[in-house]
């Protein structure tokens, strides 16, 4: 797979976020921000993400993921 691919996979399953990926092969690194992660513990954000990639996770496709979450705010408070 491709980072692009990872990529609109994610966007496409939670709408209003904004996903920024790294990596290639098996291995990505995902970052996705989006209001929705409002409220919300660590490990239902991690469930939320995962939830999009599982049938990729299950064959293989996708091996190993990073991911970060942020809610808008937290963002353009990293950067």
């Amino acid at each position: 797979m491709h980072a692009e691919e990872v990529k609109q996979l994610v966007e496409s399953q939670l709408d209003g976020c904004t996903v920024h990926t790294a990596g290639e092969g098996c291995d990505f690194q995902i970052t996705v921000v989006g209001d929705l992660f409002s409220g919300m513990s660590p490990v239902k954000k991690q469930q939320a993400v995962y939830a999009c990639l599982n049938e990729q996770i299950a064959s293989g496709a996708i091996h190993a993921v990073s991911i970060k979450t942020f809610t808008p705010e937290q963002w353009e408070a990293q950067q």
